[in-house]
């Protein structure tokens, strides 16, 4: 998925293992000259000359210092610089040559690339605000350190490994929250209900139909709640896919109150022992004040235990401003994405856990019932490519 970034990356690498190399070279070329200089002259003083011959040796001195290059006129201090022993004894040499073979990353050499990096994740579904955020957090890792050269792109990649790791919330299993219900005495009469919301295409009820049937096969009671009761068709479309899966559906008819069926759908639930409720919602637009309040009013009224957003990998940005928004009305607690089978970027589940601070719990990958799978941290940063 993240591709591109790999290659910005191992271009990067290069440029700052050849910047070093010519860097380490030219101070092995000053280090050999002013030791060669500096043994020349500790050999004159040993040389006995008459009185008389002083001034001729005064004068030999004067032309050894005259051929030193300009560029290699450097006081003592600098000979202390470039080595930790004194010049020519073992030691030296050894420590020119670790200069060779590490890079030490400078702030001026990450500013010239950090603008190309957030671009790369820009296009791979990133959105700006979490880029700058993991620009920011791989300034902090890498500036100022130093490197072998062999592994300065691994070093770096890791990097930006861990600060993925970081920013995706740690999910939970939604079945062990439904099985923990169960075991606390002063819930083990009462559903699990969860609610679902989001906007009109994304997949919703397949997606919901899919979990029911992912908790079934946990032996997890199930019963779904028509409560999408204006979009035509809807009632009947989560009707068959309750009969493909064996799982009765709650609905009541068109234009019906939405909270009062999901109310009627829990009541069921409890006279008849059934551990989970799950509430479809119609699929309404983020910018839609009205039917953003109606969810409010529908989360009011049947008290879910847990609020999911269901969302598309593929549509970037647009994904971010969905879940903030219902993030804002009804303070959702995860994340499903759809699609994730065709998303080749990557970059949505990275941006809506970062501004939304909820886990990703599920990741819908193809068409069947069980096309779905919980959403592995580790996994799904190896599936990236870095």
């Amino acid at each position: 998925m993240f591709s591109k970034l790999k290659e910005k990356l191992k271009s990067w690498t290069k440029s700052l293992s050849k910047k070093a190399e010519e860097s380490a070279e030219e101070k092995k070329e000053t280090a050999e000259i002013l030791i060669e200089e500096k043994q020349k002259e500790k050999h004159l003083e040993k040389i006995e000359i008459p009185m008389k011959f002083e001034p001729g040796l005064e004068k030999l001195k004067g032309k050894i210092k005259e051929k030193r290059p300009k560029k290699f006129k450097e006081p003592e201090e600098k000979i202390k610089e470039l080595e930790e022993t004194e010049p020519g004894k073992p030691g030296f040499f050894k420590r020119i040559a670790s200069k060779i073979t590490k890079i030490k990353i400078s702030e001026q050499d990450f500013e010239v690339y950090a603008e190309e990096l957030e671009m790369t994740l820009l296009e791979n579904n990133v959105a700006l605000e979490v880029a700058e955020k993991m620009i920011q957090e791989l300034k902090l890792r890498i500036v100022g350190k130093e490197f072998l050269k062999k592994e300065v792109e691994e070093q770096i990649k890791e990097s930006f490994k861990d600060i993925i790791y970081d920013i995706l919330i740690e999910p939970f299993d939604v079945s062990e929250k439904i099985k923990e219900k169960k075991k606390n005495p002063e819930t083990k009469n009462e559903p699990y209900v969860i609610l679902f919301c989001g906007i009109n295409g994304t997949g919703k009820t397949t997606t919901i139909a899919k979990i029911a049937n992912y908790l079934k096969s946990k032996n997890i009671s199930v019963v779904l709640v028509a409560a999408d009761t204006f979009r035509a068709a809807s009632i009947e479309q989560i009707k068959k896919h309750g009969e493909k899966i064996g799982v009765k559906v709650i609905a009541q008819n068109y234009g019906a109150d939405p909270a009062s069926v999901g109310f009627d759908a829990i009541q069921y639930a409890k006279r008849n022992k059934i551990e989970s409720v799950l509430i479809d919602t119609a699929g309404r637009m983020h910018t839609a004040k009205n039917l953003l309040k109606e969810i409010e009013k529908i989360a009011r009224v049947t008290k879910p235990d847990l609020k999911i957003f269901i969302g598309e990998s593929i549509t970037g940005n647009d994904a971010v401003e969905q879940v903030r928004a219902f993030d804002s009305e009804i303070n959702i607690d995860g994340i499903v994405l759809t699609k994730a089978d065709i998303d080749e970027k990557g970059g949505t589940a990275l941006s809506v856990g970062y501004v939304t601070k909820k886990p990703i719990l599920y990741l819908g990958t193809g068409q069947e019932y069980e096309a779905i799978e919980p959403f592995d941290k580790q996994k799904f940063i190896e599936r990236l490519g870095l």
